[in-house]
């Protein structure tokens, strides 16, 4: 029996440190995900217009850009206990922040701490699977990661969205974000006491600036890049606005909103082991495409959907998206130099998080000119870069490493 856990464990990447940086996504995901999804109706109650709200998405997507490659760099140099530890502790400042918040502005404040965990921990945990496992169980651990993040999707949304009604959208989103806050709490004691930095990946080449990182991504690399770039800036046209599509212009409840989030992360939890054992077995390339197609049919099949069976299917649709998400995070790994993993991590998701920026503000333009603009130019967009995808890996031969 315990060589059979030894090998399960082994198969799913669980080493301590592994397994630290799961209960550390898992614990601030369980909280973040009672309040997450009802972001933008709380800035609303606060006092903000429709195009506040597309402002406050582009931050999140300026600050996505700006934390990845310091969170690199800081779990290349400093270390990975050191760098989870200072993360979350900004993390926890900005959950207080969003609680006290008196007003909208304070919400962009207290985004700088959130924004700190969300992103400048990312690359931390690409080099940490990337440094532990071969290639060819690279994707099955990015699965296991991935539904560690999102089974907290299918608890806290709906509780979320049970405590906004008993208790009203500010009240109860500020005591979602109490109980974050002691969550995290949690989560620095696991840390500080369960992770061992090993030093796995040597600190050479520290004084590697973001250009020198990117002139040294692979050309198949940098292709993949640039098709998630445009399917990124599809999704962040659409992705502020559906929840008010769904509980403003088809006038569901909150609480309903709620189900539809639960069953699109339940639906992707379902596909995400079989999604990375795929790309293990057969290749990342194909599954990349398809997850391209999912992101950019979601918004549509939303703005098309007039009743909540409609709107279940649109969500099952959303929750294929993640379908080929293992399949193209192995891929970077695979792809990235072994030495310097986590600051190329940090610099692709950098520059893609930074070409998405403008999306927001663009998605708050056109949802006041009609709610349903936001929706069909996502899936415009999508549609392209899933096309480009397609035809620059036919060109290349493949970008999908075994």
């Amino acid at each position: 029996m315990p060589s059979r856990i030894a090998s399960f464990r082994s198969f799913l990447g669980l080493n301590r440190n592994v397994a630290v940086l799961a209960a550390s996504l898992f614990g601030l995901a369980l909280g973040e995900e009672l309040w997450q999804a009802y972001i933008p109706t709380y800035l609303t109650a606060l006092g903000a217009s429709g195009l506040v709200v597309g402002l406050f998405g582009s931050c999140k997507d300026l600050l996505d850009s700006i934390y990845q490659y310091p969170g690199g760099w800081l779990a290349d140099r400093v270390g990975r206990r050191r760098a989870l530890l200072i993360f979350t502790a900004l993390a926890m400042a900005g959950y207080v922040t969003y609680a006290i918040a008196p007003s909208w502005p304070f919400v962009f404040v207290g985004l700088l701490g959130v924004m700190a965990w969300k992103s400048g921990a990312f690359p931390l945990t690409f080099a940490v699977i990337g440094d532990s496992l071969p290639r060819e169980r690279r994707a099955i651990a990015f699965s296991v990661q991935s539904i560690l993040v999102r089974v907290p999707r299918v608890i806290g949304a709906p509780m979320g969205g049970l405590l906004i009604a008993s208790l009203g959208i500010v009240a109860g989103i500020r005591a979602a974000l109490l109980a974050t806050v002691l969550l995290a709490l949690v989560v620095v004691a696991v840390q500080g006491y369960g992770y061992r930095d090993d030093r796995d990946v040597p600190r050479r080449d520290d004084s590697t600036g973001m250009r020198a990182v990117f002139a040294a991504m692979p050309p198949s690399l940098t292709r993949l890049l640039v098709a998630d770039c445009l399917v990124r800036i599809g999704e962040g046209l659409a992705t502020s606005f559906i929840i008010l599509f769904v509980t403003q212009t088809r006038s569901f409840s909150v609480v309903e909103y709620g189900a539809l989030y639960a069953l699109q992360q339940a639906v992707a939890i379902a596909f995400y082991l079989p999604g990375g054992r795929i790309a293990d077995m057969t290749g990342r390339g194909p599954l990349v495409a398809l997850t391209f197609v999912f992101f950019s049919t979601f918004p549509l099949a939303v703005r098309f959907a007039t009743s909540f069976p409609a709107l279940l299917a649109a969500f099952f649709v959303g929750g294929l998206k993640e379908l080929g998400e293992p399949a193209r995070k192995s891929l970077i790994v695979d792809l990235a130099p072994d030495h310097q993993r986590a600051r190329t991590v940090g610099v692709y998701y950098g520059i893609r998080n930074l070409l998405v920026v403008p999306a927001g503000i663009v998605g708050g333009l056109l949802w006041q000119r009609g709610p349903t603009l936001p929706l069909e130019a996502s899936f415009v967009v999508g549609a392209i870069g899933t096309v480009v995808f397609v035809l620059t890996s036919r060109r290349a031969g493949s970008v999908a490493p075994k």
